[in-house]
């Protein structure tokens, strides 16, 4: 692997990817719509050369994909444009990765699991039973029969750097704050959650690897965790003093009325009340190891980039 496309490159596992790749000298083309945010964001990496693009324009991702050995899919988009845009996504970037006689690695979340018992394998029968989880799982499907060499990285909830648009990072956000803060779903319920870099450092790894090709990997977060034990951690660690306030289903579900994305959400909130957690030990017998970040070192990390961030 010399040189590599990431599609979604500015966002919060692009960036890790990007970071990770070139720590281990590969040549990346960081692709995203806006450029000046790809400006921004890899401005000194001699190893990056950013391109802006629509990745729904196959002409721009054909162009801009010159030279790849190795597609991967990092892109995501508003629950509510699920159904118009992930499709012609996935069917572009696996026509280029044709074209250009590339590898792809997809980024993908555990939706099409379902109400899977945890903790999950991936030899696991994938039984989707909301809309989300059936789009993922067709997803897998046209991955699957479109003779492309790949990887399918299955990835629960994430936070870190750059990922703004997560349920942990509003959480997080409001602590930086010291404002009244939410957490989503049940505070009795151990969730999962992946720190960006983990991710990159796992799938990187897989990605490098010729026997990871054409399988299904499970990448496990290193915090795993109740809202409640969430809370007296910030208290003891960042002296915040304020409740954690639960967002409940019937909360999401009042809010949907008013904004496209709550009414979205609604349908996800099972994930709060069955948490689905993930099996590593496929991972970890490919690698060796499982990169897992010290609870502490990730959430220090995620909320010093908050404060130091634009977001704020």
């Amino acid at each position: 692997m010399k040189k590599v496309f990431i599609a979604g490159a500015t966002g919060g596992i692009g960036s890790a990817l990007v970071a990770e790749l070139t720590a281990k000298q590969i040549e990346v083309i960081a692709f995203a719509r806006t450029e000046a945010t790809l400006k921004e964001r890899f401005r000194g990496n001699a190893l990056v050369t950013c391109i802006a693009g629509d990745v729904l324009n196959d002409q721009d991702v054909l162009k801009a994909a010159q030279g790849a050995d190795t597609i991967m899919h990092a892109v995501s988009f508003p629950y509510e444009q699920w159904e118009a845009k992930h499709i012609p996504c996935l069917e572009n970037l696996l026509k280029v990765a044709k074209q250009i006689n590339s590898r792809f690695v997809m980024l993908d979340n555990i939706y099409a699991y379902g109400k899977a018992m945890s903790p999950v394998k991936e030899d696991v029968e994938k039984r989707p039973h909301t809309k989300k989880g059936k789009k993922r799982l067709e997803m897998e499907r046209l991955i699957k029969n479109s003779g492309v060499p790949y990887v399918i990285a299955h990835i629960p909830d994430v936070f870190g750097p750059y990922a703004v648009n997560t349920v942990l990072y509003s959480t997080l956000q409001a602590v930086v704050q010291n404002k009244k803060a939410y957490f989503v779903g049940r505070m009795d319920k151990t969730r999962e959650f992946a720190y960006t870099p983990d991710i990159a450092k796992a799938v990187v790894a897989l990605a490098l690897k010729e026997e990871s090709y054409n399988q299904h990997w499970n990448i496990p977060g290193c915090l795993k965790i109740t809202g409640d034990a969430l809370q007296s951690f910030l208290h003891e660690q960042f002296n915040y003093r304020k409740k954690l306030k639960p967002a409940t289903t019937r909360m999401i579900a009042f809010l949907g009325l008013f904004s496209p994305f709550m009414r979205e959400q609604k349908e996800m909130m099972y994930l709060t009340e069955t948490p689905v957690i993930v099996d590593g030990e496929k991972l970890q017998k490919m690698l060796g190891h499982l990169p897992l970040t010290d609870t502490r070192q990730s959430l220090t990390e995620t909320i010093h980039w908050i404060e130091t961030s634009k977001s704020l």
